[in-house]
């Protein structure tokens, strides 16, 4: 089976979705791997340890999608600059897997479909324990996390932790955290370990102890329906619990130096959960990092990919943070993307044998036999079409 790994075009992207170290592993598993000249160079992998893990490069972009069985990509499939579209140069049957987020790219599916492309996509592979290790969302989340928590302590003008010097003590800064998900738990122990004081919230009240065992006190509402989708996500909550929810963060965001929102709802859309009457209410000085902004930003004033300010708050909304780690990155994606490949290997074929009743497969398929069946994105295409 030929496994392609192309280098990725999308603006500002410097992972790669496999690297050296899977390489070799695939290789002695049978695979012949073929890797895009310069793929790698972002994320400090270079074309040579590619091919001392026994990779082939290639130079020619079509030509190594062209030959594919297998393509493994970190983006979904976009457009090129001279007109075509990465979607349209795989080759008709082949696979592909790739962190689709297939509801946001909704053009790249049809294409996909229509090309008669069998595609998983790694953020729908369902959260059962059997599939831990190949969940990029968890892998790359804890990533924008701990980046996002920097950028936040950079950002303040003020220290995070307590110091006593001759000149007096200076209290540690105060940092709110909304969402526990993975982001939301390693952004607070991050910034835990850098010194300052953490409240946390979130609508699942089942993530309680989660949130006080990285150090940060726990704040939140008595729901009136449950907020839990299931599988680690969040569902919308009804009106009745919005509103009580925004007297909590209106109340909390006004106490703090420094808030940071992860909330995305199924792991994909976020919710607008910072209006402008609590940006307004929040010191001047204070900051919020708006991890969701790759969802729509968890705030009514945030702008995604840029920094604002209101009213002496600056609000960063940063897009895409993983790849401004791409090493670790794309070497975690990289270990996802080989324990689901090994997970459906044949040794004696050194080929995927996939069975289409497995949970894992049927939670990430979204494309197969020229029909989109991955359920939301038929929906998000209905109704794009209505």
């Amino acid at each position: 089976m030929k496994i392609a790994v192309p280098r990725e075009r999308e603006k500002g992207e410097r992972r790669v979705a496999l690297v050296p170290e899977s390489v070799k592993k695939l290789v002695q598993a049978g695979a012949e791997v073929l890797v895009e000249a310069g793929a790698g160079e972002a994320a400090a992998f270079p074309d040579a340890s590619y091919k001392e893990a026994g990779a082939t490069v290639v130079g020619d972009f079509a030509q190594l999608l062209g030959a594919a069985d297998l393509v493994l990509k970190v983006h979904a499939p976009l457009p090129l600059e001279d007109s075509r579209h990465e979607a349209d140069l795989l080759r008709p049957g082949s696979l592909l897997l790739a962190s689709l987020f297939p509801t946001r790219s909704l053009d790249a599916v049809s294409r996909l479909a229509r090309g008669n492309i069998t595609s998983f996509s790694s953020d729908c592979i369902p959260r059962i324990t059997r599939a831990q290790a190949m969940d990029t969302l968890s892998s790359q989340a804890n990533i924008t996390g701990y980046r996002g928590a920097l950028l936040g302590a950079l950002e303040l003008g003020k220290y995070f932790p307590m110091f006593m010097t001759a000149a007096g003590t200076t209290l540690a800064a105060k940092v709110f955290v909304i969402g526990a998900g993975v982001a939301g738990l390693q952004a607070i122990a991050t910034v835990r370990r850098l010194g300052a004081t953490v409240t946390a919230t979130d609508v699942r009240p089942e993530v309680k102890e989660q949130i006080e065992s990285v150090g940060a006190k726990y704040v939140g509402i008595d729901l009136k329906q449950s907020a839990s989708a299931g599988s680690g996500y969040a569902r919308e909550l009804s009106a009745e619990d919005r509103a009580q929810q925004a007297r909590l963060l209106a109340d909390q965001c006004a106490l703090v130096d420094v808030v940071i929102t992860t909330a995305l709802i199924g792991g994909v859309f976020a919710p607008k959960l910072l209006d402008d009457s609590i940006v307004a209410r929040m010191r001047p000085g204070s900051v919020i990092v708006d991890l969701g902004a790759d969802g729509g930003g968890n705030c009514t004033k945030s702008r995604p990919g840029e920094r604002v300010s209101v009213s002496g708050v600056t609000i960063l909304a940063p897009t895409n943070l993983p790849a401004t780690m791409p090493h670790h990155a794309s070497l975690l994606f990289s270990r996802n993307l080989y324990n689901f490949v090994t997970a459906f290997w044949n040794k004696e074929a050194r080929a995927l044998n996939l069975d289409w009743n497995d949970d894992i497969i049927k939670g990430c398929l979204v494309t197969r036999e020229g029909k989109v069946v991955h359920g939301p994105t038929e929906k998000a295409l209905a109704a794009q079409a209505s």
